[in-house]
Formats: C-alpha cells, structure tokens, sequence
C-alpha cells in the first residue's frame, strides 16, 4: 500500500501537466454546474472522445475534476435563481433560495463551497483507507437491498418536506406517478404516453427539474412583482465569504463528519449517487436538529450537511466501479468505458495489479477539492452579480436559461414544452403547498425502484418474503419501518392540530 501511495503521490503532485489539466478541468466543471441543464454526465461524455490521445491519469484527472466542481458549482444557480444546477442541489433548494432572497446568498454559497471541499476531501481519505473493505459492503447488496435503499431515500424526501408529512407524501406519490410515463424497464410496454413517441423514454428529469424549480419561480415573480426578494442588499456581506463556514464547522464537527461518512457508505452502493447522499444527509441533519422547523425555509445546517454528504459520495462511487465493473453512478459507467479504452479492467485484481493508479485517483480527488477553492471563490464572487440585475430584467433571463438548458439534453422542443408544463404544475404546488422536493425525488427513483420490486417479487417466486430474508435486507425493512411509524405519528399530530 505505501509503495503504490508513493508512487501515485509522484504521478499526481509531481507532474506539472497534471495540474494545468485539473485546473482546467475545474473551470470546465464549474461552468457545467453553472449552467442549468448542462451535467456534470453530460460534460463527460463530450470528454471522452478527448481522452484518446491521453494517458490515462491525466484522463482519469480531467473527469474527476469537472465532476467534484459540477457538484458544487450547480448550488450557485441554485442559490441565486432557484433553479438547480445538478440535480443533487434540488435536496437544498428551498433552504438556499430562501437565504438568498433574505440577502444573504454569501452566507448559503460560502457554506456549499467549504463543506463541498472539506466533504470530498473527507471522502476521498475514508475511501483510501477503507476503499477496498467498503467495496465489500457493496457486494452484500441484492435487489431486495436496493429496493429498501430506494425507499428509505424516498421516505427522507418526506421527513424533510417543509410542507409537512402529508403534503410531501402527496408530492411524492405525484412524482413517481410521473414516473411510470414511458416503458416500463420490466414489462417492455408504454404507459400514458398518450401517443407522443418522445414519451417512451420517460420523462426527463432534468427539464422537469428545471420547470419545478426555475420556471415556476419565473411566473410566481411575474405574478407579484413586488415581491420582497428584490431586496438584496445584504448579498455582498462583509467579504468574509468563508468566515461564518468556518465557524459553523467548529460548532458542528460531528455533524460534519457524520455527513460526510454518510456520504461515503451511500456512494459506494451502485445507483445510489450523490443525489440521494444530499436527501439522506439532510433528513438525519434535521432529526437530530435542535431547530427541524428551519428546514426548508433558510437552514445553513441543512444546506452544510447535504453539501457534505454529495461530494463526500463521489470518491465512492468509483470504488463498486474499479472492484466489480459496476457503475456507482452514471458518470462512473462512462468511466469504466476509458479504463477499458486504456487497458485498465476493473476487477477486484486492480487494487493489486495497479495500486498506483487506483491511489492516483482518490489523490485526484484531494487535488481537485483543493483546487475547486479558489476556483469557486472566485466563481460566487462573479455568480452573485445576478443578484445586482433588476427583477424585470432577471426573470426573462431565468427563463431564457430555463429553455436553453431544457433543450440542451437533447436537443428537442418537446422538452421545452415538458418544462413549462412542470413549470405550471411546480407554481400550482407552491400554491397547495405540496412538496416539490420530494416530487422531483419520486420521479428520479419511481423507475428504479418499479424495477427493484418486480426483480425482488419475480426472483422469491411471488412471495414477498423474498424482501426480508436476507440480513441487510431486514435491517433496511425495520428501518423504513421506523420512519414510516414516525411519519404516521407525526402526520396524526399535525392533523389533530391543525
């Protein structure tokens, strides 16, 4: 082990070239978050073509880079404009819009940046460390495991929802109603697509996520145009960008590490990802809260615990992808692509065989974190002068963005009418005040988790015992038993309340 550290600690830090590409790649990776509608996926697979002609450090270099700095760099239109850069900040929406529209965008931004860094810092050590031995855990994982791990995420958008229990259950059944649109991934036959062939696929969540928070957003604001979030003196702060970070990690670094040790178990399980890393890691930050009220409507703890769960996930998701060949997340299935481009198979065999360049790339990972610093600094800096332009002027440019990133994934007009049809529908959820969080979750994990039930089902011979008969399988059922009682109890109160 100390040798192949050596020997990456000489590949990585050493090599001029190294940095100029990871620089680079960090500014490529934050324009990508930046951008609504451009993924952190999406800027890697237009990548890849590039990496024929480069070795295959540097290559596995430029797509951790512009993946880390994706992550966070999606939190900044998040923060100013509502509508979410990567579909990871949609677990932090609310809380960072509301900070903003109170003047205080530097505060929610300075905190993304420093729990982004110090959580994929954290992740990429714990993944060094313990890499190979938590890869195990991944192997212990059936399909009746991920069934109960796509419900007990789908349950924390629940837990979470400002709303309350009952209105962010309705959102959620609404979203993965939406979800079952398209061929079914088991059944090979479409439903409700109403004779639009565009509709086989599924519904895409990106321009859907994009109308749920951004557009909505836009015709809320032209409807009251004198709202108060043109009040944004307080946006430009004292410069201490970093400053109020810094404190609230001293006061909660058990928070922190919990976060981002959360983080790290939920990247290593495949499918999993950094989107639910943020969903998890804001429902445990608001059950051990001493204010879970906050949540939603300005909390800077939910905001630094989710930010520390999603880049602490991303080291993780390489580790099922170098030891068994199996994508953590989409960008590390394209990745296994280039590492067999490059003559690198994935297999438990990599860890003994090429030991320097599976260190290489957690050191990428310290690197690129470290990089993304003053990289995002400077990115907010130049970011919050939206906040300077007049709202009459604003809003046509959120919509603007809001139809370009629609169209962007694919380049179709009928993702641009699907935005503005989740437009309207996001404006009458806020209206009826039914969680729009847990309806974009429904409908990013309704598919997968269809199929997990009918693998499960189909694998136990239609006996249902096949969800609880194995070990882990029966812990994760007890605990969404658990959040499902606690729900119901709290849902109970709220209605005899109410």
């Amino acid at each position: 082990m100390l040798v192949d550290l050596q020997q990456a600690f000489e590949l990585v830090f050493l090599d001029p070239m190294i940095w100029l590409i990871v620089i680079g790649s960090a500014f490529y990776g934050v324009f990508l978050g930046a951008m609504p509608g451009l993924t952190a996926t999406m800027g890697v697979a237009l990548f890849v073509p590039i990496t024929f002609w480069m070795e295959p450090i540097p290559a596995l270099a430029a797509i951790v880079t512009m993946v880390a700095c994706a992550i966070f760099a999606g939190d900044i239109p998040t923060t100013l404009m509502r509508v979410p850069g990567t579909p990871a900040s949609a677990a932090y929406a609310d809380d960072a819009y509301a900070l903003a529209r109170r003047g205080e965008s530097d505060r929610a931004l300075g905190h993304s940046l420093w729990f982004s860094v110090c959580g994929g810092v954290l992740g990429a050590i714990i993944l060094m460390l313990m890499g190979s031995q938590l890869a195990k855990l991944a192997s212990w994982f059936s399909v009746a495991e991920y069934f109960w791990l796509y419900v007990l995420g789908l349950s924390c958008a629940v837990v979470v929802g400002k709303e309350g229990v009952i209105r962010s259950a309705f959102g959620l059944c609404v979203g993965i109603l939406f979800a079952n649109i398209g061929l079914s991934a088991v059944h090979g036959q479409a439903r409700f697509t109403f004779g639009h062939p565009e509709l086989f696929q599924g519904i895409n969540f990106i321009p859907a996520m994009i109308g749920l928070f951004g557009l909505s957003e836009v015709l809320r604001g032209a409807m009251q145009p004198g709202d108060a979030c043109d009040d944004q003196s307080g946006a430009a702060g004292d410069g201490r960008l970093l400053g109020g970070a810094l404190m609230t990690m001293k006061n909660r670094l058990p928070a922190w590490l919990r976060s981002s040790g959360i983080g790290s178990l939920i990247g290593v399980l495949p499918g999993a990802g950094a989107d639910m890393a943020a969903w998890v890691c804001v429902a445990v930050s608001k059950r051990f809260s001493r204010n879970p009220e906050g949540y939603g409507k300005g909390s800077i703890n939910g905001i630094a615990d989710a930010c520390a769960g999603n880049s602490s996930s991303l080291a993780g998701a390489w580790v099922p992808a170098l030891v068994f060949g199996i994508p953590g997340d989409s960008v590390t299935a394209i990745v296994i692509g280039v590492l067999y481009m490059k003559d690198l198979k994935p297999g438990p065999e990599i860890f003994e065989q090429q030991g320097s360049t599976v260190y290489s790339i957690y050191l990428i990972f310290l690197l690129a974190n470290f990089i993304l610093l003053p990289v995002g600094w400077l990115a907010i800096r130049l970011g919050r002068q939206v906040l300077r332009v007049p709202r009459a002027v604003l809003l046509p440019i959120v919509a603007v963005f809001c139809i370009v990133g629609s169209f962007a994934v694919n380049g179709s007009r009928f993702d641009i009418g699907l935005m503005m049809f989740f437009g309207v529908v996001g404006l009458v959820c806020e209206r009826v005040r039914v969680s729009i969080g847990a309806l974009v979750l429904g409908l990013i994990l309704g598919g997968p988790l269809e199929e997990r039930f009918v693998q499960t089902v189909t694998g136990s011979q239609g006996s249902l015992l096949g969800f609880v008969d194995r070990p882990a399988s029966f812990l994760l059922a007890i605990a969404c038993g658990v959040i499902w009682c606690r729900m119901v109890y709290v849902a109970t109160r709220q209605k005899s309340i109410g």
